[in-house]
């Protein structure tokens, strides 16, 4: 095991016990009231910490890896546009309430989401995967491309999304698409952790495979191409391994930005940077994160406990102030 997976791991060690006892009831090892505490941690606090931990390991993989393929630091999971896409099929959720079968009224939400996490990777594949082996843009014109599509992709999905949110049916399924939107672990279940864990797994696990094709990427196009990689192959594990993390994340979650873009730069400094050596240790330090955030907002002294999402955003947006400040003067 690396440094860097051996610091996470142990930091991850340290994080759950105290994310089960932290709270706004907090839960004393030493308490006599057994029933309440396991009833609090075996159904509400231990399923919310393995989503944390899930969702984290997911976006923090993708984001490694998706700094890898574009070679850019400043690189999102995010601008693939299959997070949109996945948060539009939430969306649409809420508009059909009625319309679905009351069989799959409790899965509806995950489901339409993971549908649209679907659409997102099949017309990214279809849009980019059609020109990543384009012989008069080479393999450079492709990853521009492939980038483009993701843009193109997310703004037309946050289109229809504000388009349903102006349009929404009344004023109840307005209030819980905006505050989905947010993201959230709130009022979650074993149910959700059933969903998001076999497809982040699955997820994580094709990433890894594409890490040696991204270690080559770092020579150049050319220079990975004489080394056998194949640029179609590369682009659909991506958009496969992506489409399964991010896509799961936001069927249970909501949106949770930033973890894929933070992460990365926490880990490069224990690696020697490459690709292969960031996939699996972004990942625990995404799980960390994910989990640590959750368990602060859970403790903060306010009215109504403050969403995921924006706890991550109010993070993440100075870290990328600082990461472009860091690339204007040339140290990044």
């Amino acid at each position: 095991m690396t440094r860097a997976n051996l610091v996470f791991a142990a930091l991850l060690g340290l994080l759950v016990p105290l994310s089960l006892l932290a709270g706004r009831v907090w839960i004393a090892p030493w308490s006599d009231d057994h029933a309440n505490a396991a009833l609090i941690l075996g159904e509400l606090r231990l399923p919310r910490a393995m989503l944390a931990i899930t969702i984290g390991a997911g976006l923090g993989a993708a984001g490694a890896a998706m700094q890898g393929y574009l070679r850019n630091p400043l690189a999102d999971p995010g601008l693939f546009g299959i997070a949109p896409m996945a948060a539009l099929g939430a969306v649409a959720s809420f508009w059909l309430g009625t319309a679905i079968p009351p069989a799959l009224a409790a899965w509806g939400l995950p489901l339409m989401a993971l549908a649209g996490a679907g659409a997102g990777m099949a017309l990214l594949a279809l849009i980019a995967g059609s020109t990543s082996d384009d012989a008069a843009g080479g393999a450079g014109g492709g990853i521009a491309l492939f980038t483009l599509a993701g843009l193109m992709l997310a703004s037309l999905a946050g289109a229809l999304t504000a388009l349903a949110i102006t349009l929404a049916p009344n004023p109840f399924a307005l209030s819980e698409i905006v505050l989905w939107l947010n993201g959230a672990l709130t009022d979650r279940s074993w149910r959700e952790v059933a969903i998001v864990a076999p497809l982040t797994a699955a997820g994580i696990a094709v990433l890894a495979l594409s890490a040696r094709s991204l270690d080559a990427l770092t020579l150049g196009e050319e220079a990975a191409r004489s080394l056998g990689v194949e640029p179609r192959r590369l682009l659909a594990l991506l958009v496969v391994g992506v489409g399964l993390t991010v896509g799961a994340g936001v069927a249970v979650a909501g949106i949770i930005g930033f973890v894929g873009l933070v992460v990365p730069h926490l880990v490069r400094p224990l690696t020697n940077r490459l690709p292969s050596n960031l996939i699996v240790p972004s990942a625990l330090a995404g799980a960390c994160l994910v989990l640590a955030a959750d368990s602060i907002v859970r403790i903060l002294p306010l009215v109504t406990e403050l969403r995921l999402g924006i706890a991550l955003s109010l993070i993440g947006a100075p870290f990328f102030g600082w990461l472009l400040l860091r690339m204007r003067r040339g140290r990044l």
